[in-house]
């Protein structure tokens, strides 16, 4: 029920900002507007997004847990969204997003809402095991590239 009511409350939001602030500025200026924080959203989520990556990539080869960067690049991806879309109450979510102390706010928000129940880094135990016991014995028999079977056949089965 709580995204219906996002769903629906989301547009009309949006329009009536659009009447309001269409009648305020003209229409031209309006449109400017949408246009311009659409172009600079582009821009600000492709610098963070570039430097969020980074800091995934970072604490991946740090053997760090990786759950605040993925989040900052989830939050970011969502700000370009929403900065895609055009309105000013989308805009608005969407630069707050891109502002590293809101999302830091909103991760500590969530990461105080959910329970983990375990986090490993490790292969899991079933997978642990001797890789000795995983060896086949066989034969070969090297065929020469340069000779290739008179038969007609590939030479790897017999009939």
């Amino acid at each position: 029920m709580g995204l219906f009511l996002l769903f629906v409350a989301v547009p009309l939001i949006e329009i009536a900002l659009f009447i309001k602030l269409g009648g305020f500025l003209g229409l031209w200026n309006t449109l400017a507007i949408v246009v311009a924080t659409a172009f600079l959203g582009t821009w600000l989520v492709r610098a963070q997004g570039a430097a969020a990556m980074n800091q995934v990539r970072g604490s991946f080869s740090n053997m760090q847990d990786p759950s605040e960067p993925l989040a900052n690049g989830a939050m970011i991806l969502f700000a370009g969204a929403l900065l895609l879309t055009p309105g000013f109450f989308t805009d608005g979510i969407g630069f707050l997003l891109l502002f590293p102390p809101f999302r830091a706010a909103a991760f500590k928000y969530a990461k105080s809402r959910i329970n983990v129940q375990t986090f490993s880094t490790q292969s899991p135990p079933h997978q642990r095991q001797n890789r000795s016991e995983n060896v086949i014995d066989g034969e070969y028999t090297e065929i020469s590239p340069d000779k290739p079977p008179s038969d007609g056949t590939s030479g790897w089965t017999k009939d």
